[in-house]
């Protein structure tokens, strides 16, 4: 999910800040949601599994946008700034850890909404909000502005494409919602800019409300 600006040839990086403060909040919230589920409350739990498990669905496709196209181009570009590329590379990995050990407890919790199991998914999910956090500001601190100068426009919007392409159609959405949620409208604007006129309509007509319904009945 990234948009385009007709003034620069250079990467509208800051799309990236935006895809980030989404992945933020829903990084800080699910732990403390998870904590709230009364034991024994399934439906609570089922609710809760579905947000979490779209959202690591999120989290992983946008990053093996950037293992597939990002860092490759990068790392053939850069010679000093490489182990900042590298290092990226070594943060995927450590996330990518963290949502496994997530998935293994999730369903366990699904299953019975047990205390014991529930408080250990919130523990997983405590230690991903970590990880993830220190790899969000790395990579917008550090990341960001080499891409800016070692990628072009079109490099950088392959990433959304890839992530269109490997997210199931009724995901796009929802997960465009995430991204939304805090972003200005300026920011809000970039994006829908960015999709197919009846997807714009769509989003307007119903996404958005869609969206709005469910945090609620979440959170």
């Amino acid at each position: 999910m990234t948009t385009t600006q007709t003034h620069t040839a250079r990467p509208f990086t800051h799309s990236m800040v935006v895809i980030h403060r989404g992945l933020r909040r829903e990084s800080r919230l699910l732990p403390a949601l998870v904590t709230a589920a009364r034991p024994g409350d399934l439906p609570r739990a089922r609710a809760l599994a579905a947000h979490l498990s779209d959202y690591l669905l999120g989290l992983h496709n946008h990053h093996t946008g950037e293992d597939e196209l990002i860092w490759p181009l990068l790392l053939s570009r850069v010679d000093l700034d490489a182990e900042i590329v590298l290092r990226m590379e070594e943060q995927h990995e450590r996330v990518a850890a963290t949502i496994e050990r997530v998935r293994a407890l999730l369903g366990p919790w699904t299953l019975t909404a047990d205390e014991a199991a529930r408080d250990a998914l919130a523990a997983a999910l405590t230690e991903h909000r970590a990880v993830l956090a220190e790899h969000l500001d790395d990579e917008e601190d550090n990341l960001l502005p080499l891409a800016g100068r070692h990628l072009t426009e079109a490099e950088w919007n392959a990433q959304g494409d890839h992530f269109v392409r490997h997210t199931p159609k009724n995901k796009i959405f929802t997960l465009l919602g995430v991204v939304l949620e805090d972003a200005t409208p300026e920011e809000r604007a970039d994006f829908l800019a960015a999709l197919p006129a009846p997807a714009r309509v769509y989003w307007r007509l119903y996404g958005a409300r869609h969206h709005a319904a469910r945090m609620k009945k979440l959170r």
